[in-house]
């Protein structure tokens, strides 16, 4: 099932058709279009980061970062790192901040193979280390 399907029932559309993810202090991060194959992830200067598969979030290198659940993206370890308007539960969340405006979207880079999806450990009610733009930095 593709996930504009998914993200339709359980409302987390917005009315321009893509998602915010807001971080532990309400700033918006990064941004999913959701008109495309698969939903890729976008920072606000137009930068494709990571995608989406199964709830899986990846990186184009193909590193499995976390996942995205009731309108959280969660990182390796079951904390939150992004909240979307429409998240529930999870730890208590920021007012949000303005949204700025995005730039236009730059050529998404290859996918690679996904590497192997970890056991999900239990959600949690503390937010990342991680919820900033460095939640996408990978180790080289």
């Amino acid at each position: 099932m593709g996930h504009s399907v998914t993200w339709a029932k359980k409302g987390e559309f917005m009315s321009d058709d893509y998602v915010t993810f807001y971080n532990h202090e309400g700033r918006p991060i990064a941004w999913i279009d959701d008109g495309q194959d698969y939903s890729s992830i976008y920072l606000y200067d137009g930068s494709p980061v990571a995608w989406i598969a199964d709830e899986a979030v990846y990186d184009y290198s193909g590193k499995y970062l976390g996942w995205f659940e009731d309108g959280w993206v969660r990182d390796r370890s079951g904390n939150a790192v992004y909240f979307s308007s429409e998240a529930t539960g999870g730890p208590a969340k920021p007012a949000r901040q303005a949204r700025p405006a995005r730039e236009a979207r730059c050529a998404r880079p290859a996918r690679g193979a996904r590497e192997a999806r970890p056991a999900r450990p239990a959600r949690t009610t503390s937010w990342s280390s991680l919820s900033d733009e460095s939640f996408f930095q990978t180790e080289t």
